[in-house]
């Protein structure tokens, strides 16, 4: 190949960092987006988790999912809809190994502490939970066993976890593209930075997902305020620790989720 034929580097970085469209690359994704998200037992291809961006409200959607058949096998044995939605609630968080909760407890607890941006850090590696995430878990756990409760009819519940959790990732590369890493080493490092492309087929796929799940319009303002709500989150990151790191991620999630079922309750 002679250098008038010879790609350029800049057009090789692009081609690398567009996601491709065939089949054998969605699975691949999916698989470890899977792999990353769940704890379902699966052996997941290697590779930085944010090349599988577009992929990741697809295995949100596999966790909501879950959630789901556990309401409704609930429902159908007898049990009311409070013991439903709780056990729907612990459903998500054993499948999803409880990596977000996680995450929302010590971001709770970093906007609990005093001090300058090394001690928030500090105190969201520390792996001992605070009074602040306590309380954050408590909330936040009881706002969606009761939004989901408020909501009682089990179809609309099951659309309403599968969005939830679907838009709720999808939301994740957005942050990880706008803005800096709060430190040099961690979980947020290693995952990589996700393209624009793949970044913005998440968010499609979130929406279709959610349309099929609860309906066109619930699905756009399902899309909407789960951008809102982690925009919020990772700018209270950036003016308190610079930047972001796994548990900004897994608590920016977390607030995704919560406003999706409010919202969620208030249009039903």
């Amino acid at each position: 190949m002679n250098d008038q034929t010879r790609p350029s580097p800049g057009a090789t970085q692009r081609n690398a960092s567009r996601p491709g469209w065939h089949p054998g690359q969605w699975w691949r994704e999916f698989r470890l987006a899977l792999g990353f998200f769940t704890r379902l037992p699966l052996k997941a291809p290697g590779g930085p988790i944010a090349e599988a961006a577009r992929a990741f409200p697809v295995a949100g959607a596999v966790v909501g999912l879950i959630g789901s058949l556990i309401y409704l096998l609930a429902m159908q044995i007898g049990l009311s809809g409070l013991l439903a939605a709780l056990l729907a609630v612990a459903a998500t968080v054993i499948a999803g190994g409880a990596l977000h909760e996680d995450g929302l407890a010590d971001f709770a607890d970093m906007l609990g502490v005093r001090g300058d941006r090394e001690r928030k850090l500090a105190v969201m590696r520390d792996s001992r939970i605070g009074s602040y995430g306590v309380l954050a878990l408590g909330f936040s756990t009881a706002i969606k066993v009761s939004a989901l409760v408020g909501l009682g009819d089990p179809w609309l519940v099951a659309g309403a976890l599968i969005t939830a959790h679907a838009c709720g990732r999808a939301t994740l590369p957005i942050i990880m593209r706008s803005l800096p890493l709060a430190r040099a080493n961690g979980l947020a490092v290693g995952a990589g930075k996700p393209g624009a492309a793949a970044t913005y087929q998440g968010i499609g796929v979130a929406l279709l997902i959610s349309a099929f799940a609860c309906g066109p319009g619930a699905a756009l303002v399902s899309v909407v305020v789960a951008i809102v709500a982690a925009f919020l989150v990772s700018e209270v990151a950036r003016r308190q620790i610079g930047g972001y790191t796994g548990d900004v991620l897994g608590a920016a999630q977390e607030a995704a989720q919560l406003a999706i079922f409010v919202n969620l309750v208030s249009l039903a």
